[in-house]
């Protein structure tokens, strides 16, 4: 399946940015060159997470488990193009799980553990997978249990871990092999613009869509990461995001697999055991929340007992950067910190020390991409047409001060969310950019007059620890509660998650409401625990424009006064 049309297909190749390799042809490469070098290690509490021990996998002993897996999956019928939903925590068995759906054509896609079954059911009716990949146990909870039943009829469930049921398929990395599936790969007809993935976000309008991206569409967003953190082979990365989306797809694997590294695997974040990581395995560059790097150097008992040495570089972002925090990272410790923008549909700003070595400037700034006359060090730059435009008329804002939408267009930028023809022609602009949602201007300064400063989103979406949440979704669903008369949540803001979600509530005339009323419903529908509101308040009547819409921006004022 292929998504790009063939004369942007064509011009991204004669320009030499989209190549032929795929995600698998990668990983061949790593291990005719690299066969010994460590690739993968998970994370040493794993078994506090799921079933299994630890794994530590070379390049030579990762694509045996790959060839192994592709077997299990190729004899239970999965064929090219089919698309398989995926749901694990970040353990190796997820990295060996994309190459070997990969090398099948087996479109992947990712799903945040967190979803339940509400996200689970809209993803199933979008996509009609040809199967389901969990694991049995996810810390303390029988994982397996509540998704085999949504899956009921709709496709095989495959699982990893111990004392799967009969009426699930069990996965191990090891014991199958097949030459009918050899024969099968090799005789292939693959390319570099197959989708690769089915990611998820909430974007800028409405519930979660599904963002196809191809192998090249990941090519580009991984060499921004790349350039901006300047990753090499001899690097050791960390990462602690879940390995379902553009922070960590676009910022760790492909980033890994194209410069042949190691990669180290943490999930779900806790401080202590990330710098214990750190440590042990000498990493040299990791990503870390905005907050989390702040807290540290405020708390100094934690930072000066942590071994830091081997980091040179740490990726930020999803909040604006302090320019405190960025300066003392680098200027006491030596640690360059990159400011990260990006996107599942493809946005990929990345200010790095060498478009920007001032860490002050890093903080604040983003390479304004397209600019005429301006050569950036990171390759991506050459390749990336930005502009801004006016959140009314849509005319394009090339004068400094002025607020205004970043639109987008380029090798890394998707094409369309999956089956949303409606939502498509809403967020591409005539002439093929992305209107991205978020808002930013350009300097007043004249000497940066090459870069944007981001200002904020022109959208009610709610970013929450990284995790984009739409509004509307949370509305419709409460909406449906006995009690309630009229609802609307927002986003307010948080000094650790960025935002957190509150819900403003008119409760039914006589009628009483409360926070654990809310969310316990919201529960019983199956949404996911990132999306449920944590305070409430109570209104007499919701704030309106003159044509029924919800003015969320008021709303959020309430919750932050």
């Amino acid at each position: 399946m292929q998504t790009t049309p063939e004369h942007l297909k064509t011009a991204y190749r004669d320009a030499g940015w989209w190549g032929d390799e795929t995600l698998s042809d990668w990983l061949q490469q790593a291990v005719d060159e690299k066969p010994k070098i460590m690739a993968i290690i998970d994370q040493p509490d794993r078994s506090n997470i799921t079933d299994g021990p630890a794994q530590r996998l070379s390049y030579r002993a990762l694509n045996d488990r790959v060839e192994s897996l592709a077997a299990r999956f190729f004899d239970a019928g999965l064929r090219a193009d089919d698309i398989v939903m995926v749901q694990l925590p970040n353990i190796a068995e997820l990295v060996v799980t994309y190459f070997a759906l990969d090398r099948l054509g087996v479109i992947v896609s990712p799903m945040p553990v967190q979803y339940g079954p509400f996200e689970l059911q809209h993803a199933i009716q979008a996509l009609e997978p040809a199967g389901f990949i969990t694991v049995r146990r996810l810390k303390n909870q029988d994982y397996l249990a509540e998704r085999v039943a949504v899956f009921q009829d709709v496709c095989t469930v495959f699982c990893f871990g111990d004392d799967v049921p009969e009426d699930c398929a069990p996965l191990s990395l090891t014991g199958s092999r097949s030459e009918d599936c050899r024969t099968y790969t090799d005789e292939l007809d693959r390319s570099a613009d197959d989708i690769f993935t089915i990611c998820w976000t909430s974007g800028t309008t409405g519930q979660p869509k599904g963002v196809p991206r191809s192998h090249n569409h990941w090519r580009i967003s991984g060499l921004a990461t790349t350039d901006a953190a300047d990753i090499s082979g001899t690097d050791i990365l960390l990462n602690p995001f879940p390995l379902v989306n553009m922070a960590a797809i676009g910022g760790f694997l492909f980033p890994w697999i194209t410069s042949q590294c190691t990669l180290v695997l943490h999930h779900p974040f806790e401080l202590p055991l990330f710098l214990q990581q750190i440590q042990a395995e000498k990493v040299s560059y990791t990503i870390a929340p905005p907050a989390v790097l702040t807290m540290l150097l405020n708390e100094k008992p934690i930072l000066d007992a942590a071994d830091l040495s081997s980091i040179r570089a740490i990726g930020s972002g999803g909040a604006p950067l302090s320019e405190w925090m960025v300066s003392t990272f680098q200027n006491d410790y030596n640690i360059i910190v990159a400011n990260i923008f990006g996107s599942n549909e493809g946005l990929c700003l990345a200010s790095g020390g060498a478009d920007l070595p001032d860490p002050a400037d890093r903080a604040k700034y983003f390479p304004r991409f397209g600019v005429a006359d301006k050569t950036w060090r990171a390759r991506v730059g050459a390749m990336t047409q930005t502009r801004l435009v006016d959140l009314e008329t849509r005319a394009i804002v090339d004068q400094p001060g002025v607020r205004a939408e970043l639109e987008i267009a380029g090798p890394s930028v998707f094409d369309g969310y999956w089956q949303a023809e409606a939502t498509n022609a809403e967020v591409f602009s005539g002439d093929g950019f992305f209107r991205t949602g978020d808002v930013f201007e350009i300097p007043e300064e004249p000497e940066k007059s090459d870069f944007y400063r981001f200002v904020g989103r022109s959208k009610d979406i709610i970013v929450r620890g990284g995790m984009k949440i739409s509004p509307d979704e949370i509305d419709n669903v409460l909406a449906g509660h006995p009690r309630v008369g009229a609802v609307a949540v927002t986003g307010y803001e948080d000094p650790v998650l960025g935002e957190r979600i509150g819900v403003a509530v008119v409760p039914q005339p006589g009628q009483a409401i409360s926070l654990d009323d809310l969310t316990d419903y919201l529960r019983q529908q199956g949404l996911a625990i990132f999306k449920l509101p944590e305070r409430l308040i109570e209104v007499d009547a919701l704030p309106m424009n003159a044509t029924g819409k919800v003015l969320r921006a008021e709303l959020r004022k309430q919750f932050e006064a």
